[in-house]
């Protein structure tokens, strides 16, 4: 199970690294009111690592461990310790 786990991994990196390598030309990026020229090997990358830790972040809330709940401590009443 985890040589097949390591092989899909080195396989899906393999294939980024093509897509990546085989896009260098220089696109221009419209952002909110900016218009950016840059390679699209960087718009690629910057694209996939958004959405890496996007997917992170996503995964640590809902794999999170639901916080277990307090427990009351009961006082003692003040009427109850008669001398």
């Amino acid at each position: 199970m985890n040589k097949v786990k390591i092989i899909t991994i080195v396989v899906i990196l393999l294939l980024t690294l093509i897509v990546f390598l085989q896009n260098t030309q220089a696109v221009d990026t419209k952002f909110l009111f900016m218009t950016v020229s840059m390679p699209k090997v960087l718009l690629l990358f910057v694209t996939f690592v958004l959405g890496f830790v996007g997917g992170l972040i996503t995964a640590s809330y809902v794999l999170r461990k639901p916080a277990e709940p307090r427990k009351m401590v009961e006082r003692p009443a003040a009427n109850s310790q008669r001398q």
